[in-house]
C-alpha cells in the first residue's frame, strides 16, 4: 500500500501560535489589573468626610473651656507673683528694722503672720529656768534641737525664747541663764500639729514642732504669748545653743508656672485652628 507521509500532529481546534498569545496575556494581566486598580482608586471618593455639626460645636466648647481655664491660671499665677513680691519686700524692711518691744497682750488679737513674722522685736526680762523644751531640727549644722525656753517680762507676760540650735549630745548645756538680760530677735508665728510628718507627743516630753500653746500648756505658762521669738546671733554662755540660724527665704516660682499655663492655652489655639483649617479643607473638596 506504500508509506504514508508523515503529517504534522495538531490538538483538536488548537493553533500552534495560541501559545504566545497566551503567554503574553498572562504577563499583561498583572499590569492591567494594576492599572485598573489605580484608575478606581482615583475615581473613588476620599474616604475623609466634614465633621457633623455637633461634633464641631463639642471639639469648640472643649477648646474654649481648656483655653480659658489655662489662661485663668496663668492670670492667678501672675496675681500670686505680685503679692509673693510685695509680702517679700515687707519681710525685708522688718528683717532690717530696728528692733521694737514685743508684743503685748492687748496687742496679742491683732497679731497675724502677713503683719508681723519676722518683725525685729526686743524682749526684756528673765529666763524662767527649768522649763526648757527641745524641738527636734535640721539645720546646715545637721540634726539637733531648737532650745527652747520661757522669757518672763518686765511687763508681766511671757514668751517663748527659741534661744538656738544644739546638738543631741549638748542639750545638758543649753540651760538658760536666771539673770535679768535682754533678747533680740523675730517674731514668728506658732507651729501647731507637729512636724516631720508626725504629731508633738507632749506625755512624753517629745516636740517636732514649735507649738506655742501646746508647749505653754505642758510648762504650766498661763500668760504665755501666741508666738515666739527666734534669738538672733548673739552668743550665749559657752557657745550653746547657737542662735541666729533663722532661714528668711520665700519660693517664688510663680511666673514659671504662669509661662507654663500660657503655653497651654497657647498650644490650645494652634490645635483649634489646625482642625478648623483641615475642617475648610474638607468642605472645599465636598
Amino acid at each position: 500500500m506504500g508509506d504514508v507521509p508523515p503529517q504534522v500532529e495538531h490538538d483538536a481546534g488548537r493553533n500552534p501560535h495560541d501559545g504566545r498569545a497566551s503567554v503574553s496575556g498572562a504577563a499583561a494581566g498583572p499590569r492591567a489589573a494594576a492599572a485598573s486598580a489605580s484608575q478606581g482608586a482615583k475615581e473613588r471618593p476620599s474616604a475623609a468626610r466634614p465633621r457633623s455639626a455637633a461634633t464641631l460645636v463639642v471639639l469648640a466648647l472643649a477648646a474654649l473651656v481648656a483655653f480659658s481655664g489655662f489662661a485663668a491660671l496663668g492670670v492667678w499665677q501672675i496675681e500670686r507673683r505680685a503679692w509673693k513680691l510685695d509680702l517679700i519686700e515687707r519681710v525685708d524692711a522688718r528683717f532690717h528694722a530696728a528692733p521694737v518691744p514685743a508684743p503685748g497682750p492687748a496687742e496679742w488679737p491683732q497679731i497675724s503672720a502677713e503683719r508681723d513674722e519676722y518683725r525685729r522685736v526686743r524682749l526684756d526680762g528673765a529666763f524662767l529656768p527649768g522649763r526648757e523644751t527641745f524641738v527636734q531640727a535640721v539645720t546646715d549644722l545637721g540634726a539637733g534641737f531648737w532650745a527652747l525656753a520661757p522669757f518672763r517680762t518686765r511687763d508681766g507676760f511671757t514668751v517663748l525664747v527659741n534661744r538656738g540650735f544644739v546638738a543631741a549630745d549638748h542639750r545638758a548645756e543649753a540651760a538658760a541663764p536666771a539673770a535679768e538680760t535682754s533678747v533680740a530677735g523675730l517674731l514668728r508665728m506658732t507651729e501647731p500639729k507637729g512636724g516631720f510628718l508626725r504629731a508633738n507627743d507632749p506625755a512624753t516630753d517629745t516636740w517636732r514642732s514649735r507649738d506655742v500653746a501646746a508647749i505653754a500648756q505642758a510648762r504650766g505658762l498661763s500668760d504665755a504669748a501666741p508666738y515666739f521669738v527666734d534669738a538672733d546671733a548673739t552668743p550665749n554662755p559657752g557657745g550653746v545653743p547657737l542662735g541666729g540660724l533663722t532661714v528668711v527665704a520665700f519660693r517664688n516660682s510663680h511666673l514659671v508656672y504662669a509661662l507654663t499655663w500660657f503655653a497651654l492655652a497657647a498650644m490650645v489655639l494652634v490645635g483649634a485652628a489646625i482642625v478648623a483649617r483641615g475642617e475648610i479643607a474638607l468642605r472645599r473638596r465636598h
